[in-house]
């Protein structure tokens, strides 16, 4: 059982990781040349097969059984429709409260494919479908994946207000990194907000940040903050509740009162 949690924790970690590489190429591939861009971007895109395979491996350890693949399954549906209520508006954002608590939850692996399979369906029921549905499946299952590894509160009013503060952290890096990926071919060239191939990391970092703030993308990522927030301390008390009695009949174990 220990090894099978070990294995478990290096996949879904993993999955992780390659998530962060395929936001993260204008930082980490050093070229001055768009083609050369686009075919650098499709290379970390072809991780998500990786991903996708790393993931498989928590039903084939046990860490997600069939009870638990039923829960995840309606939270997915359930989310997917709350999604489309906001679908990010002028920032407003109605599918991550959700993530979050699902996430702390059930944990990180659960939270990482409920993100994940969550925009997934809402895109396709509406949401719309496009080439940035595939960051936005890997920066959502981040967020589930980050919710799950807070740390297990006895109190339900501290576990809301750490909810919340992850809720407010998490929507700027969501925005962050979606804008990243492509920020090379949306800022253009010869600005200061341009990307600079083969330029140090820290000086990529510096555009990239003054791009986020003349943009406005910093106010779009508070509207989402603030959105998520009221969401997670309307709903909090009774979903906590509620997700701990199913968690408790799917054979999860992670929070206690």
């Amino acid at each position: 059982m220990n090894s099978q949690r070990a294995i478990s924790k290096i996949a879904i970690g993993l999955a992780g990781l390659a998530s962060v590489m395929m936001f993260a190429w204008p930082l980490l591939i050093a070229t001055s040349n768009q083609d050369q861009n686009q075919i650098a971007q499709s290379v970390f895109i072809a991780l998500m097969p990786a991903m996708i395979v790393l993931t498989l491996v928590e039903f084939s350890t046990g860490e997600i059984s069939s009870r638990q693949l039923a829960v995840l399954g309606v939270l997915t549906a359930i989310n997917a429709v709350i999604r489309l209520l906001g679908a990010g508006t002028a920032g407003i954002e109605t599918a991550f409260f959700l993530i979050i608590i699902g996430g702390y939850v059930f944990r990180s692996s659960f939270g990482f494919i409920l993100g994940s399979t969550s925009i997934l369906v809402s895109a396709l029921l509406g949401a719309g479908v496009g080439p940035w549905l595939p960051f936005q499946m890997m920066a959502a299952g981040l967020v589930g994946l980050g919710a799950g590894a807070l740390p297990v509160l006895k109190h339900r009013i501290a576990q809301i207000l750490m909810l919340i503060a992850f809720a407010i952290v998490a929507s700027f890096i969501y925005g962050a990194l979606m804008t990243l990926w492509n920020w090379p071919f949306l800022a253009g060239t010869g600005s200061s907000l341009s990307y600079v191939g083969g330029a140090p990391i820290a000086e990529n970092l510096s555009r990239f940040l003054n791009y986020e703030i003349v943009t406005g993308g910093l106010l779009w990522d508070a509207g989402r903050a603030i959105t998520t927030s009221i969401l997670i301390a309307l709903t909090a008390p009774a979903l906590l509740a509620t997700l701990k009695r199913a968690a408790n009949r799917a054979g999860f174990k992670k929070l206690s009162d």
